[in-house]
């Protein structure tokens, strides 16, 4: 954990100090009902622009990755690969690995979609993503939402807090049956091993997962293999893309 010699973010402090303080109910019913309509909103933006997308795929990682380093380069080959097997790409619209995405897609002509999320840092919209595709939230949850509603399957580049919330999101939406079991594929062998070492060896000894559910997402290195895992469930079904 960090270290700040004990100093508090003015910011941070102020923050805290209003969840403990108490508000009488005309303050409460004012802002919680203000909230609900811009929670609906956002929400009703997100199914009227997202609603006929076609088949796509949630792309996933950090906002951090720079565009020399060669987890960008695979996202966008990624992207790019997905296009052309007939998948739509979904980012969320930031920079990064998110850039990257949607830069594969729209090198190719394909659906290149940006649900981007209003943050105090890092996060702006990338130059890449189709205007009629771009959505900004301000709240997580409902772009959650939008990831897992409109998306086919998901691939997760490296990434921090975020892509983790992500990733767990879907495959607790799939473990629980809340939607379908579309593939989940994890790109980076090496970035992903010792979690995947923690779910084996702590979370299913401790018998908080079930030895299935470690079969709800694969493993790859490169940028073929990961299409081929998407391309590879759907030819069960006899289904393809159909632009």
């Amino acid at each position: 954990m960090s270290e700040n010699n004990g100093q508090i973010d003015p910011k941070q402090e102020e923050r805290i100090r209003k969840a403990f303080k108490e508000r009488d109910w005309n303050e409460i019913k004012s802002a919680d009902s203000w909230a609900i309509f811009k929670v609906m909103s956002e929400f009703v933006e997100g199914f009227e622009k997202l609603a006929k997308i076609g088949p796509c795929v949630s792309v996933f990682g950090s906002a951090r990755t720079p565009r020399d380093h060669h987890f960008y380069k695979m996202a966008e080959e990624i992207a790019a690969k997905l296009v052309r097997h007939g998948y739509g790409v979904i980012t969320g619209g930031g920079p990064g690995i998110m850039e990257a995405g949607n830069k594969g897609a729209h090198s190719e002509n394909g659906k290149s979609v940006g649900l981007n999320i209003v943050l105090p840092f890092e996060q702006f919209n990338n130059i890449y993503i189709d205007p009629d595709k771009l959505i900004t939230f301000n709240y997580f949850f409902v772009r959650k939402v939008m990831f897992t509603k409109y998306a086919q399957g998901f691939i997760v580049l490296p990434g921090g807090f975020g892509t983790l919330d992500e990733l767990f999101e879907a495959l607790t939406l799939i473990q629980t049956n809340k939607i379908g079991k579309f593939p989940i594929v994890l790109v980076g062998k090496k970035y992903w091993s010792g979690m995947v070492d923690w779910l084996k060896d702590t979370m299913l000894a401790e018998k908080n997962i079930n030895a299935e559910d470690l079969d709800l997402f694969s493993i790859v290195d490169n940028p073929t293999d990961a299409v081929k895992v998407i391309d590879d469930f759907y030819s069960k079904y006899l289904l393809s893309p159909n632009y």
